[in-house]
């Protein structure tokens, strides 16, 4: 059983992880729930591919506290390429 993360962007400022794990937690089992403060945009982790889709497809465009989510996939942390000038 291989978990997935999602990206959730267009966040409002205050909300919080507890407030994104009740959410995404109507679609599957939620392993994790993280907000980057300041920015926006947080990251929910699920058990399976089955369940991370299932929100994907019903939360992503929908409005949550006034705003409207854009919910995907994570992409994989990269370094930073190093720039030439």
């Amino acid at each position: 059983m291989e978990s997935r993360k999602l990206y959730v962007g267009n966040l409002k400022y205050s909300v919080t992880e507890e407030q994104l794990e009740e959410l995404f937690s109507k679609y599957g089992d939620v392993k994790s729930a993280r907000i980057i403060h300041q920015k926006g945009f947080g990251f929910v982790e699920y058990s399976t591919l089955e369940e991370a889709e299932n929100a994907k497809e019903a939360l992503n465009g929908k409005e949550y506290e006034g705003r409207t989510m854009r919910v995907d996939d994570a992409r994989p942390v990269t370094p930073h390429q190093r720039r030439e000038y």
